[in-house]
Formats: C-alpha cells, sequence, structure tokens
C-alpha cells in the first residue's frame, strides 16, 4: 500500500513546487531581503491564512487519531494550491531563474526532500512492522507530507537565510573583480547619479550629451544596485571608455556608500531628495544624509559635486560642501535655467553658464523638471569642456525615458503620458503639471497611488487625490483598497465623484477610459505601475 502513499506524495509535491515559484517570485521583489519580505508577508497575511489553518487542523488532528480520514480533502487542498499558484503569463515581470534563485531552489528542495524521506520511511516501516494493519496506512507519514506543504511559506524564505553566507561570498568575489577591472583603468572618469527621483533620466540624457564628444558607458535601465554595477562593469566597461555613468540606488542608510565603495566615482551628481522608501529609511533625515554619501565620496577623491539647487532639502546640506556646483531654475544657481516655453510639442529654454555665456535648447522632452534635470547634464557636460553650442544638437535628439513622462499618441482619440515607473508625492506632482498643460483636452488620471511611504504613506495619498481633482476631468484608480485615501482626498474637493471609477485590474481601468464619451482629445497620464508583490 506504499504505491498509495506515493501517489499522495507525489500530488502534494506538485503543490509545493507551485506554492514555492509564487514565494520565490515573491521574495525576489522584495530583493532577496528577508527582513522585507516577511514584513510583505505581514502586509499579505490572506495569502497564508488557508496554510495556516490547514497546519493547526492537521496537528489537532493528528493529536485526536482522527487524521486518516481527512485526507482525501487535503489531498483535494494540494490540487487546488497547485492550480492557483501554477507558472502564468498574469505578471508583469515574472520569475528570474538566476544563479542566485537555482541556487536558492537546490536548497528548499534538499529540505523538501528531507521531509519527503522522511515520511516515506515511516510509512514504509508502517508497512512491513507492526502497524500495517492500521487503516489507511500510517498517519505520521502524512501528517510530514503535510507540514512540507504548508511550511513553505516559511522554507522559502529560510532557504535564502541558509545560503546567505554563500551568496555574500559569491558578491564579494564579483565586487572585487570589478573593483579591479575599474582599478586598472585610472583614466578612466567616472560620475555617479544618485536622487529620491530623476536620476534614472539624469543617466539617460547625461549619457547622450557625453557620448556626442566622449567614449561613454552608463548602467543600463535601473541597474543601480551593487550587483547592478558590478555586473555592468564586468560585462560591459571596455579599455576604449573614457566615461562611465553610474546610477546609485537606495533603500536604507549607507546603501550609497556601498555603492561608492564599488565604484568609487570621482564627481557626482545629487538630483533630488524627497520622501520616497520612508517604510525603510524610516526619517527623510536619513534618506538626506544617504544621498549626501555621494557628495562625501566625490569630496574625498578631489572631483566635483553638482546639487539640484532648487531642492530645498538639499540645500539644507549643500553648506557643507564650498565647492559644489548648482544647477536649476533659481537665480542662485551657477548653472541657471530661464525663459521657459512648454508646448504639448516640447520644451525651449535658456541655460547660462557661471561664466557668463548662455544658449537657447529646444527638446522633445515635457515639464520643468525634465529642464531642470537636462540643465544639471548640460551643467556637467559643459564641464567636460563640452561647449554650450555643441550640446543643442544631442539635447534636441533625446527621447523621453520609458515609462517616465513617456508620451504615446495614438491618433486623433487618444495620447497616453506614460508615468509608470514607481513613483513618489513629487514625481506625482510634476506629473500633473504635465497633464496640466493639455489645453482644451479631457485630462484623465489612472492611478493604483504611492507605496513604500511608511507611516505617511495614507496621508501622502490624500494630498494626491486632492491635486489631481484641480487637474483632471475623469479619475480611474486601480485597486479598491489600496487607493481609498485618493478617493477620499478626490471627494474632500467636492469633485464631481460620478467622474471617478474605480477598477479592480489596469484592464478595467483602460477599459473605462476607453468608455468615456468626449468630443475632446483624451489625454491619459498613467501614474506609477505597482509591482506584482503589491
Amino acid at each position: 500500500m506504499v504505491a498509495v502513499f506515493i501517489l499522495y506524495s507525489v500530488i502534494a509535491l506538485l503543490a509545493i513546487i507551485f506554492f514555492s515559484l509564487r514565494e520565490f517570485h515573491m521574495l525576489q521583489l522584495n530583493g532577496y531581503k528577508t527582513p522585507e519580505h516577511s514584513r510583505w508577508m505581514k502586509k499579505n497575511f490572506r495569502r497564508y491564512i488557508f496554510p495556516l489553518i490547514a497546519l493547526v487542523s492537521g496537528v489537532l488532528l493528528f493529536a485526536v487519531n482522527a487524521w486518516t480520514y481527512l485526507l482525501p480533502i487535503f489531498c483535494i487542498a494540494y490540487i487546488i494550491i497547485a492550480l492557483l499558484n501554477k507558472p502564468g503569463k498574469k505578471f508583469k515581470k515574472p520569475l528570474v531563474y538566476t544563479a542566485r534563485v537555482k541556487r536558492m531552489m537546490t536548497t528548499f528542495f534538499i529540505i523538501t526532500a528531507i521531509f519527503l524521506i522522511s515520511a516515506f520511511l515511516v510509512a514504509l516501516k508502517g508497512e512491513i512492522g507492526p502497524e500495517k494493519n492500521i487503516p489507511f496506512f500510517v498517519p505520521q507519514a502524512y501528517f510530514i507530507v503535510n507540514t512540507a506543504v504548508w511550511l513553505t511559506p516559511l522554507l522559502v524564505p529560510l532557504s535564502n537565510l541558509i545560503n546567505k553566507p554563500l551568496e555574500k561570498a559569491i558578491q564579494n568575489y564579483y565586487i572585487n573583480d570589478a573593483k579591479k577591472i575599474l582599478a586598472d583603468m585610472p583614466d578612466l572618469h567616472k560620475v555617479g547619479i544618485t536622487g529620491s527621483y530623476g536620476k534614472t533620466s539624469m543617466k539617460f540624457y547625461l549619457s547622450e550629451l557625453l557620448s556626442s564628444q566622449y567614449e561613454t558607458l552608463k548602467t543600463p535601465e535601473s541597474f543601480n544596485t551593487p550587483m547592478g554595477v558590478t555586473i555592468t562593469v564586468r560585462r560591459d566597461l571596455k579599455p576604449t571608455h573614457e566615461y562611465f555613468i553610474c546610477e546609485m540606488g537606495a533603500r536604507r542608510v549607507h546603501e550609497i556608500k556601498e555603492l561608492c565603495d564599488i565604484a568609487n566615482p570621482l564627481d557626482g551628481i545629487i538630483t533630488s531628495v524627497g520622501e520616497q522608501h520612508l517604510e525603510t529609511f524610516k526619517s527623510v533625515e536619513n534618506i538626506l544624509n544617504t544621498k549626501f554619501e555621494l557628495a562625501d565620496c566625490a569630496k574625498k577623491n578631489g572631483g566635483k559635486i553638482y546639487l539640484n539647487g532648487d531642492n530645498d532639502l538639499i540645500m539644507k546640506k549643500a553648506h557643507e560642501y564650498p565647492g559644489a556646483i548648482l544647477y536649476g531654475l533659481g537665480e542662485h544657481n551657477n548653472y541657471r535655467t530661464s525663459d521657459i516655453s512648454v508646448s504639448d510639442k516640447g520644451t525651449d529654454f535658456t541655460v547660462t553658464a557661471p561664466d557668463g555665456s548662455s544658449f537657447r535648447y529646444s527638446t522633445k522632452l515635457l515639464g520643468t523638471h525634465s529642464v531642470q534635470n537636462l540643465t544639471g547634464a548640460i551643467a556637467y557636460a559643459h564641464g567636460t569642456g563640452i561647449p554650450l553650442e555643441k550640446l543643442a544638437m544631442p539635447v534636441r535628439k533625446i527621447d523621453s525615458v520609458p515609462h517616465r513622462l513617456q508620451l504615446i499618441d495614438r491618433g486623433n482619440s487618444v495620447t497616453f503620458i506614460d508615468d509608470a515607473y514607481n513613483s513618489n508625492p513629487n514625481g506625482c506632482r510634476m506629473a500633473l503639471e504635465v497633464l496640466g498643460l493639455f489645453q482644451n483636452s479631457c485630462k484623465i488620471l489612472v492611478t493604483p497611488g504611492m507605496v513604500e511611504l511608511g507611516a505617511k504613506q495614507e496621508e501622502l495619498n490624500f494630498e494626491f487625490g486632492q491635486e489631481s481633482a484641480k487637474v483632471c476631468d475623469y479619475i480611474v484608480l486601480v485597486g479598491k483598497a489600496q487607493t481609498v485615501p485618493i478617493f477620499n482626498g478626490i471627494k474632500d474637493t467636492g469633485f464631481d465623484m460620478e467622474r471617478v471609477f474605480v477598477a479592480d485590474t489596469l484592464g478595467d481601468a483602460m477599459s473605462a477610459v476607453y468608455n468615456y464619451k468626449t468630443d475632446r482629445k483624451k489625454i491619459v497620464l498613467l501614474e506609477n505601475d505597482l509591482p506584482d508583490n503589491y
């Protein structure tokens, strides 16, 4: 009768595989950080109510010797778990089977194998031993199998913890190799870019400008973590490169210093400091000090630091860096932007350098914040020796960074402003400002709101709702639970709530957008796109 137990175990193993794949996916989206993943599990506790009830029920049934009579029910439960968690195309960013994930899976399945082999040995003992006449075989064996299934959400992060020393050693090997490659290129000019927002756009803009004169490498996409920078250096850096632009992201205190220890940039650009990732930073002061770890590195290396002089938080610390070069729209900036003219076709603006020279530029980009970032890129490029007038053509050629206020025209009926990358309060205000530029249009906002704002999340989303009501004709919220503060903020302004629609999914939201009847062209702002773990 061991064959029946094996069949039962195979069904359970199928549930374990699919259940664990979903957990590995969420762990990957949470950056492989066990504390962050634990917080995510706590927030999404409803996912684990059924496994918890099943585990407790199993223990109780085993204690009263009634376990075996419910085995068919548990077997059906496994099949349901497998179906609910089977891999599919429903994720925006599916699980990537990196070498690290494969190592974690190996550890996880070794742990699972220990459970299943132990259960098999117990079942085999019951089959050939004195317990062989117990109805439906040996309860202990089935109890072990069931425990392996219900503990899967804990065994996945446990495999991550077990592998932590190995992963640290592997990372250190690659990081040290990247450091050696950089050290062997003493003439390479390295510039770090960080900020609560705008750093990716600044990286793309600066790369376009420097590439017009120098052989330039930038970290791709959002490769702004230690391993992202390391991969870029080891895979893409060539002896012919003259400039290396390194984007530096952070979610915790001292993570910029960690990146500086790898790239060791001579120069730095700080684009902004604001309320983002407050859940992990805990305070704006921590964010400010962490971003300025880049300035400390540039100061130590005798390089230049470029600061967004229009950012109030940055200006709180700017006096600590007397040689800092300020850029922005304010009169006090070293590189100052003026005479901004904005339309739905783009923006014209004038930049004046510290020596008094100036030049007027045209760009396809929208919004004063885009001009602000362009001014910083122009300032740095000019500082390398490129004349202002020679930057005119590269500035004109710059396209929007994907998902960052990217203008997508769908013909006469609708134009999308794709600002779907992870948003923050300042970014939302900027996006609404751009939406407001489109006169004589039907302005529609589609958003799931902002996340990772800690204790201030409800307050800031409420304010976002208030600001949206001042600009929009229609507002579509995605996700009923998380958008309640935005909904309340909109309602607080006296906005016509008949023009507010709360959708369950992005697909439902887009259907609502296309169903709105208007004789004006629709301008649709897609503000933020929550990752799958939200």
